[in-house]
Parts: structure tokens; C-alpha cells; sequence
């Protein structure tokens, strides 16, 4: 049985809190003399009250909410978001398409980075905050953000976290999943107060620097400029944005133990291990083909290959160089990370690196039963049995992402795209990468896509951000039987 009413509550709030969010922006808006103050502050408006008369409406409502009600409330929470945060684009004359303007919205919400903005450095300076700000509210996520902050609402908040977190599971950083949610954005906040800092005093405005500090900590990559962080060329703030995106990939259970300094329960985490290694031996191994291969010298070399190592790994999206002008060896090696993703628990979208270590152990076992098909042989991960009904969750997960990935460049292809182009949009919307191969590298963007195209992408990239399952099971028969 669906809780509709409780629903609507919780879905009232999002509104209403995006139009505050909109409001925040209004006066750097007005600061910088644009012309996009009207725009925002009607959408604020039309957005908070939207949401306070729906909240009004069902506040007397018993506002418990199961499972069921959670994945409905995520998925619809995302649609509603996408909606009315691309008010701002279309009231202004930033964009005129609705489908590309919710195709904005959207790739700002999933922090994928994808736009179809083809001069970024004419849009007013508020319309660029608020499109920064899309994607620092939705790397930790609105919802969790709702259930740190409102919990007089009465909101099942388990529910709408294990909806709602990335990553195959969430380790509570305390009982109280408010507490843990206050937790984490504390940790949030508070680093991208510090990489906003850093950014200023290498040499960014403090708008730019405010804005690509939510966007780095929310492993989103939209810039303030067409050329990305190349259009900076300062080394300096290219090592502050890539040490930065590499902490937005970690879990943010691990940051939380870092900055207790409980060090040995963050290093001692498998997957932790793994996130760093992969960056290490990627980064080592392309540098040194680019050594050899390119003119730059080492230090370039090696910043250019941490940047897009770490940009495409944690999906965030940045770029200082084209990748897809690279050796073909140094080029299928980022294609390759595009198949990784960050971490479990963090902002960063993808498979997610304890995915990959949970499919090959579980593979490595098999052999081992395959030796002694009697012995009881289960798959460890920092040194404890996974579940063998999460071991089946995990490889049904990458089954099935590997399948949408195929199915979604079968079906960007039918509108009429290329094969490369098509593989590249899929991946770099189902990722949230932004980026992609083909008519979608770093020196392009997605504005070619026809309406039809764009709604599609955008149904890819909210797939990716919510992790397949929490969409897709609002499709199946069984999710609206009544039990």
C-alpha cells in the first residue's frame, strides 16, 4: 500500500526547498548587475509556492513512509527538481528548448556535466551559479539534505537514504540516519569551503572559484568558461581541482574516519585501496606513454594524465586537454575508466570501484569451488563474508548496466547518430561522466541532440545517479501490486 498523500508532502518540501535554493542565488545576481534577477526570483517563487501549497495541503497527513514509498519519492523527487530548476534557464532566455533546458537541469542534478550550452561565458552570472549549484545539491542529494535538516516532518528517513545513497551500501556513521545525513554534509560543506579558498588564492575570481568548488566537490565538472579548466592554464589550480575531485570520489564514511583520525579504519578499506591504486597505476602508465609520445615534458605530461585519470574515475567531467587526441593506447586506457566510477558512498557516479572488487573475487572463487565443490568459500571484502544475496544484487546490477549502456546506444543510434557518438552519449550519461567518445569528447558538447535525443539522455543520466534499481523498479508489475 502507497502512502500518496505522505508523498506529496515530502515531494512539497523538495520544492520548496529548491526555491530557497534559487533564492540564495539572487544576490550575487543582483551584486553583478545581470539581467537574469527577475528570472530567478520568479522561479524561487513559483517553485516555493508550488511546494507550500502542496505541503499545506497534506501536512495533516500520517507521514510515514515505507520502502515502496521511498523509490517513488526519489525518482519523482529527481523529475520534479529537473522541472522547476530549469525555470531559471527557460525565464531567462538562457535556453529556449524545454527539452534542452531539463536536459541542463537534469545533468545538473545527477552531477554528470553534460551541457548544451555552446558559449558558457555569456551566460549571466547568476543563471551560472544556479547551474553550478543543480550539481552541489545533488552530490550529496536533496533527499538525504531533506532528512538532515527537516526531521519534524516525520519522514521515514532509512527509507528515503538507502534510496537515495550511491553505492550498493551506506555504513552509518550513526544510529540516527539524520545524524549521519547532518554528518555528511557537514563534511561537505566544509570542504568546499576550503577548496573555494585555495582556488581564490591561486588565482580565480571568487564566483568562479565558488563555482567550480561546487562542482568539483560534487564530482559534476560544469565550468564557467567553454574551455573548462584549461581556459585557466594555471597548473596550481589544476593539482587544487584534481586533489579535490579525488576526495569527492572517496566515501564519505572514510572522510568522516580521516577527519576523526581513525586513519587506520580509512586505509584499511579495501575499496579505499583499490580507488587509490587504480588512480596510481593509470596515472604512472599513461604519463609515461605521453612522455614518450608528446612534446610536453614530464610535470605536463603528468598533470594532464592525474587530471583526466582522476576527472573520468570519479566521473566529475573536467577537462584541460582532449583525451581523444591522445595514442590510441593512452585513449583506450580513459576508455576503459569510464567502467569504473568512484567509490561506494560518495558523489562520484559509475559502477562504483566495490562493485568490481565484489564480481572478481566472486569470480576468483568460483574457481576455488570449482577445486573443492564441497568447501563453503565466500567472498571477502575487508575481511568479511559478503552476503551471498548481495553478491547476486551486485552482478545483476552490472548485468543490467551493461545492457541499458548497449540498449542506449541502440537507441541514441536510431535518431540518427553515429555509432562512436552514440556509444560515448550512452556511457557519459549512464555514468555521469559528461565527457564522452566520438561527437561527445571534451571538445564538444551535447547540443547537436535532436529534443528527442536529449529527453532520452536525460532519462540515462537520472538511471545512473539513482543507481538503475530505484528507477527501474517503478517499471515492473510487481512494484505496484498490493501486498
Amino acid at each position: 500500500m502507497f502512502h500518496f498523500k505522505a508523498i506529496l508532502h515530502v515531494l512539497g518540501t523538495l520544492m520548496i526547498l529548491n526555491g530557497l535554493f534559487m533564492a540564495s542565488v539572487l544576490p550575487v545576481s543582483w551584486y553583478s548587475g545581470s539581467n537574469d534577477f527577475n528570472s530567478l526570483l520568479t522561479s524561487s517563487v513559483i517553485s516555493a509556492n508550488l511546494g507550500l501549497i502542496i505541503w499545506v495541503l497534506t501536512r495533516r497527513v500520517k507521514r510515514e513512509v515505507g520502502r515502496r514509498d521511498g523509490y517513488l519519492i526519489v525518482t519523482f523527487g529527481w523529475i520534479i527538481l529537473g522541472v522547476t530548476g530549469a525555470l531559471p534557464f527557460l525565464l531567462s532566455g538562457t535556453i529556449t528548448s524545454i527539452p534542452s533546458a531539463f536536459f541542463e537541469t537534469i545533468s545538473g542534478y545527477t552531477t554528470t556535466g553534460a551541457s548544451i550550452l555552446n558559449d558558457i561565458e555569456t551566460v549571466p552570472e547568476g543563471i551560472l551559479l544556479w547551474r553550478s549549484m543543480t550539481q552541489w545539491i545533488g552530490g550529496m542529494g536533496i533527499i538525504v539534505l531533506t532528512v538532515a535538516i527537516l526531521p519534524m516532518f516525520g519522514v521515514g528517513g532509512m527509507e528515503l537514504f538507502m534510496a537515495e545513497a550511491p553505492g550498493p551500501s551506506s555504513s552509518k556513521l550513526h544510529p540516527k540516519i539524520t545524524d549521519t545525513a547532518k554528518r555528511l554534509w557537514v563534511i561537505y560543506v566544509l570542504l568546499t569551503g576550503i577548496e573555494t579558498v585555495l582556488l581564490r588564492i591561486a588565482g580565480m575570481s571568487w564566483l568562479d572559484a565558488v563555482n567550480h568548488s561546487f562542482t568539483t566537490m560534487s564530482t559534476g565538472g560544469f565550468s564557467t568558461k567553454n574551455a573548462s579548466i584549461a581556459a585557466f592554464n594555471s597548473p596550481a589550480i589544476e593539482y587544487i581541482i584534481t586533489a579535490f575531485m579525488l576526495v569527492g570520489g572517496i566515501n564519505f564514511s572514510m572522510l568522516y574516519f580521516i577527519f576523526k583520525g581513525a586513519f587506520s579504519k580509512a586505509f584499511g578499506n579495501e575499496e579505499f585501496r583499490t580507488y587509490v591504486g587504480i588512480i596510481i597505476l593509470f596515472t604512472l602508465t599513461i604519463t609515461g606513454v605521453l612522455y614518450f609520445t608528446t612534446a610536453g615534458g614530464l610535470e605536463t605530461s603528468f598533470r594532464h594524465t592525474i587530471f583526466q585519470v582522476v576527472t573520468i574515475v570519479t566521473t566529475t567531467g573536467f577537462s584541460t586537454v582532449n583525451y581523444a587526441t591522445w595514442v590510441p593506447f593512452a585513449y583506450m586506457l580513459i576508455l576503459f575508466l569510464m567502467f569504473t566510477g568512484g567509490s561506494a558512498g560518495s558523489t562520484a557516479g559509475g559502477v562504483k570501484i566495490v562493485r568490481h572488487l565484489v564480481i572478481l573475487k566472486n569470480g576468483y572463487t568460483e574457481f576455488k569451488r570449482l577445486l573443492h565443490p564441497r568447501a563453503i568459500v565466500p567472498v571477502r571484502i575487508n575481511g568479511k563474508a559478503v552476503q551471498q544475496k548481495i553478491v547476486h544484487n551486485v552482478l545483476a546490477f552490472f548485468f543490467i548496466y551493461m545492457l541499458t549502456f548497449i540498449l542506449g546506444a541502440l537507441i541514441i543510434s536510431a535518431f540518427g547518430y553515429d555509432i562512436m557518438t552514440s556509444a560515448g552519449a550512452s556511457i557519459a550519461c549512464l555514468g555521469n561522466i559528461g565527457p564522452g567518445i566520438g561527437g561527445v569528447d571534451p571538445s564538444h558538447n551535447f547540443s547537436f541532440f535532436s529534443d528527442g535525443a536529449k529527453l532520452f539522455l536525460s532519462f540515462l543520466m537520472l538511471l545512473g545517479r539513482l543507481e538503475l534499481f530505484t528507477v527501474l523498479i517503478l517499471l515492473t508489475p510487481a512494484f505496484w501490486k498490493k501486498v
